[in-house]
Formats: C-alpha cells, sequence, structure tokens
C-alpha cells in the first residue's frame, strides 16, 4: 500500500477512529502499511503483531 496515496490514507485515519488507536498502535500500523497489499491484508497484520505482543508479554 502506498501510505501517500489519499485514499489509503483516509482509510488509515478511519481505522485509527474506529479502534481507538494508540500512539505505539499507531507507528506500527505504519510500518505494516509498507508491507501490506489491501486493506484487509493490514488488518489481518495488525491483529498477528497484537497477538505476538500479547503472547510475549506473558
Amino acid at each position: 500500500m502506498n501510505i501517500n496515496d489519499k485514499s489509503v490514507l483516509e482509510k488509515l485515519n478511519k481505522l485509527i477512529a474506529i479502534n481507538r488507536l494508540n500512539k505505539t498502535q499507531i507507528l506500527q500500523m505504519v510500518n505494516l502499511v509498507l508491507i501490506s497489499n489491501n486493506i484487509n491484508d493490514l488488518k489481518d497484520n495488525l491483529k498477528w503483531e497484537s497477538y505476538k505482543s500479547y503472547n510475549q508479554n506473558i
């Protein structure tokens, strides 16, 4: 995904607002945008990263 694309930025802003992401999650999302093919892929990557982070803290 191209983070400089206006439609991508709109989707990211919507995702941030809906999920009430904090600063750390937003930074993580920005990094994942670069390797994600589309918004659904990004959502899956975010879920995977949050799952991975949760299990590391146990």
